[in-house]
């Protein structure tokens, strides 16, 4: 089937042009994609699930979990927090589910991802397991991260994970306004970083400047 596509390379910033993609025409991993890998050293594989766990310990780690977003009239729980420290319950399984299943089934540094809880759930509430960024929060002065969002569409649900400047990872939330997605690219210039802002005495995700959370992956056994 012929189709428009942006044809997006890290290294040059090039063309629009048609194309028939076929399985002998098909997008090619850049030669520098680097895997994600979990805490054991093992890349991650979109077929399984992993917990996001955080880098330190004590009252500086904790899980991510969906919980009950606050003054919420969403018929599920659609709040994405981080639990207050790493001793107590564990985190809300999770799936990456890539742009393009032309690269087989491991995650890339830089790769636009759909993040989706991994957990058993009423057909209602399949939506409320998709990740995206909500309106903004004027009490808050940021936007804040939950679920009802969608898998390979041209919205709020786009993320990547990049390699953090301290230990482990860091998630950006990278905005889509075009249904023709350049899997890969190393320009972050319209990326937010993902941190954690203070609600109702939860830790909530949202967006920040600053003091990105680094976190690290668990796979579920």
């Amino acid at each position: 089937m012929k189709c428009l596509f942006l044809l997006c390379l890290c290294l040059v910033p090039i063309v629009v042009f048609s194309s028939t993609f076929t399985s002998q025409n098909p997008i090619n991993l850049p030669s520098d994609a680097t895997p994600v890998l979990d805490v054991t050293g093992k890349e991650l594989d979109s077929r399984l699930s992993y917990r996001i766990i955080s880098t330190f310990w004590g009252a500086l780690g904790g899980d991510v979990y969906l919980g009950k977003s606050p003054n919420s009239d969403a018929p599920c729980a659609n709040g994405i927090f981080r639990y207050n420290s790493d001793v107590g319950p564990s985190g809300t399984p999770v799936k990456f589910i890539c742009s393009s299943s032309h690269f087989g089934q491991g995650i890339f540094e830089n790769e636009l991802l759909n993040i989706q809880f991994s957990i058993s759930t009423s057909k209602l509430c399949v939506s409320y397991t998709i990740w995206k960024v909500g309106d903004y929060d004027a009490s808050l002065g940021t936007m804040l991260l939950e679920t009802g969002g969608t898998i390979g569409q041209a919205d709020s649900s786009w993320f990547k994970i990049v390699k953090s400047s301290q230990l482990g990872y860091n998630l950006l939330y990278c905005p889509v306004t075009s249904t023709m997605i350049c899997p890969f690219s190393s320009d972050d210039q319209f990326c937010l970083k993902v941190g954690v802002v203070h609600q109702n005495g939860k830790r909530r995700l949202a967006l920040v400047k600053d003091n990105p959370l680094d976190i690290s992956f668990k796979q579920v056994q």
